[in-house]
């Protein structure tokens, strides 16, 4: 297949498939005669397995040791396991700064009742040390 239907399949763009095989995440596919990439049905599975580890927010450093250590069937899941576990961590530690951003927010929202820019709260809360 060629590299328009692979995108349309996998829903990625064609320039993100050209990325990821020259940071060596998808495998080079075959030339055919007059250069064009062929892709096979492998590829697919590649790029929809890649999307939804980028849709987790998991780094395209460890997407690629996902994906290579899917070459040995019999290895251990120690590295999976490790990389799904530091993610959520990253994950959860995302969230609690939100949390506080989220009420560092809402008390600025709130202390302000003025009208004019001179009177404002929010701004001098801002500006103050």
């Amino acid at each position: 297949m060629k590299i328009s239907e692979l995108a349309s399949i996998a829903q990625v763009s064609v320039k993100t498939i050209r990325y990821y095989e020259q940071i060596g995440l998808l495998s080079p596919p075959i030339r055919t005669s007059n250069g064009y990439r062929h892709y096979q049905e492998k590829d697919i599975e590649t790029l929809v397995f890649i999307r939804r580890c980028r849709e987790l927010n998991i780094g395209l450093d460890d997407i690629k040791r996902l994906v290579d250590t899917q070459q040995d069937p019999k290895s251990s899941c120690a590295l999976v396991d490790n990389i799904i576990a530091e993610q959520l961590a990253r994950i959860q530690q995302t969230q609690r700064e939100l949390a506080l951003l989220e009420q560092s927010l809402a008390a600025l929202a709130s202390c302000c009742k003025s009208h004019q820019i001179k009177d404002c709260s929010i701004l001098q809360t801002l500006k103050s040390a």
